[in-house]
């Protein structure tokens, strides 16, 4: 259930923000979910020789050989999926660290996705962070992604920031050190990821298009490339618990939703360090996303 507010309020709000500082979002559904081992929740997928565990920080690296990745033990209908990344510094052109939810695997051709994606830089740029969301599409070129893009209001290469996926059966919001960066209603079952999804984090090479359009590649000459992930939260619904489980909440409704300060704190990342909305795109064809 969505949660409205008059405008006036909400603007005054918004204003109060300095276009620098991160404001509060008055909520932190990271505190509601436990932090778990990594060998709880997930196992290793490929690459395991590009994969290695410092103290509780587990490091995927990417070189000219090869990435690596994770995948969550259990299927997921419905949850709170978060963790904390530290990215590589310095050039990292077409290269990908990834957190994302899928069932590929079960629907090769026919999937769902829902990502949180660092793309790549060269030196002197942010790095941008791509939220995507996936309905039954498909690998070949006829997948129809939901992309929207920001640059973040600090350096995610000097520390470990916390980011998060909140999937319920109403809508997807997506975290950034719990501020809300992006909020996906379910508007139509056409529209919405309904069927279970495992949980996955990787680093791969996505030379083809992940550095402005795929104009600059990953360069081995700066290898190895690393990503850092720990502080893992899974809290929710797997495809095998009762009818009755419900995720946790993003906000202090139960029924879901975004409070009021939630919504400002939205509003102020998307007028401030949105780079790109599918929605908002003219060369799209947005009768395949009914939803904009």
């Amino acid at each position: 259930m969505a949660i409205y507010f008059p405008f006036l309020t909400l603007f005054m709000l918004i204003a109060s923000f300095s276009c620098n500082a991160q404001p509060s979002p008055g909520y932190y559904p990271s505190s509601k979910v436990a932090t778990i081992n990594f060998n709880q929740a997930y196992r290793n997928l490929w690459g395991p020789q590009h994969q290695r565990f410092d103290q509780n920080t587990l490091v995927l690296w990417l070189d000219r050989y090869s990435g690596s990745g994770f995948k969550s033990l259990k299927p997921y209908r419905s949850g709170y999926f978060g963790t904390s990344i530290k990215l590589h510094p310095g050039y990292t052109a077409g290269v990908i660290t990834s957190f994302y939810l899928s069932n590929q695997e079960d629907h090769p051709g026919y999937h769902d996705e829902v990502d949180i994606e660092f793309l790549g830089t060269t030196f002197g740029k942010p790095y941008t962070l791509q939220t995507n969301v996936y309905i039954r599409g498909s690998g070949d070129g006829n997948i129809i992604g939901r992309e929207e893009r920001i640059h973040l209001w600090f350096d995610p290469t000097k520390d470990f920031h916390n980011y998060a996926i909140l999937w319920s059966p109403i809508e997807i919001i997506f975290f950034v050190d719990d501020v809300p960066i992006r909020r996906y209603p379910r508007k139509s079952d056409a529209t919405f990821p309904l069927r279970p999804m495992y949980l996955y984090g990787s680093i791969w090479d996505a030379s083809s298009w992940a550095t402005e359009n795929g104009r600059y590649k990953a360069d081995y000459k700066y290898e190895p490339f690393y990503a850092r992930y720990n502080n893992f939260k899974v809290g929710g619904c797997t495809a095998f618990s009762p009818l009755s489980c419900r995720p946790p909440s993003g906000s202090p409704a139960r029924t879901g939703g975004l409070s009021r300060q939630q919504v400002a704190a939205m509003l102020w990342v998307q007028k401030n360090f949105k780079v790109y909305d599918y929605c908002r795109d003219p060369k799209r064809d947005h009768t395949q996303t009914p939803e904009c």
